[in-house]
């Protein structure tokens, strides 16, 4: 992952241009290679919270650290080495600290909390001491859990709900998924918010029931087939 600065243009017809401005000469090589052209390719990118790192995201961090812990008998200290690591390998050489005074701002420890969230996850480790911390009221959680197919509510294998209804008789594989909200419920707890109602299923188990977009890439990796071909006309010209 490289930082790098980029500049929004509105133009006359309202649309928009961004301008990313590189700290280094990108390998063209590999452009060739991955995008077939130098001058013409798709990229991710993300707005950085520059802000500094927020106590709360400390506290969430070794929360989880103490649940991975008490499931693998690993010390926590060699733990959040473990993951600063990752970090530093998933960033290309970028380090980070939580501690008092730190540079590391909300996004990168957003990232790094990104790294732990999905180790448990992927490994299905028990949320314990963390449970209460971890930010059910915002996209993080959800998008994890639509990521993994795991249930909101008990965790359990998932399937993915539509909160913006499609419609009876519309073949799925034709509509954008990346344009409406989703979440991720168990047959039971579907079939329950089906019965009950969002605003009753959103009290009873204090979590959003709004939903989340998901981008293609993500929407693929799960299995949610449809008809992607407008989402991915996303074109940089350098």
């Amino acid at each position: 992952m490289q930082r790098s600065r980029a500049e929004l243009f509105e133009n006359d017809n309202g649309s928009y241009d961004v301008v990313i401005h590189l700290d280094q000469k990108p390998n063209l090589d590999h452009l060739v290679t991955v995008a077939g052209s130098t001058t013409q390719f798709y990229v991710d990118y993300e707005i950085a919270d520059t802000r500094k790192a927020r106590a709360a995201q400390r506290r969430l961090f070794f929360a989880l650290i103490h649940d991975i812990a008490n499931f693998s008998d690993a010390s926590p200290e060699w733990l959040k080495e473990l993951f600063y690591l990752q970090y530093q390998i998933y960033t290309a050489g970028k380090q980070i600290s939580l501690a008092d005074g730190t540079k590391s701002s909300v996004s990168d420890a957003n990232a790094l909390l990104d790294l732990v969230i999905d180790f448990m996850f992927e490994y299905n480790v028990p949320f314990k001491k963390g449970y209460e911390l971890l930010t059910k009221d915002e996209s993080f959680y959800l998008y994890q859990c639509c990521r993994h197919r795991q249930c909101i509510v008990c965790g359990e294998h998932a399937d993915i709900h539509h909160i913006d209804v499609i419609g009876n008789g519309l073949d799925r594989t034709k509509v954008d998924h990346t344009k409406r909200h989703l979440m991720a419920l168990c047959r039971v707890h579907h079939q329950e918010i089906e019965q009950i109602g969002p605003h009753a299923f959103s009290e009873k188990y204090h979590l959003p029931v709004t939903g989340i977009k998901l981008d293609v890439e993500t929407l693929k990796k799960i299995g949610v087939r449809g008809d992607y071909s407008e989402s991915e006309r996303i074109v940089v010209e350098v």
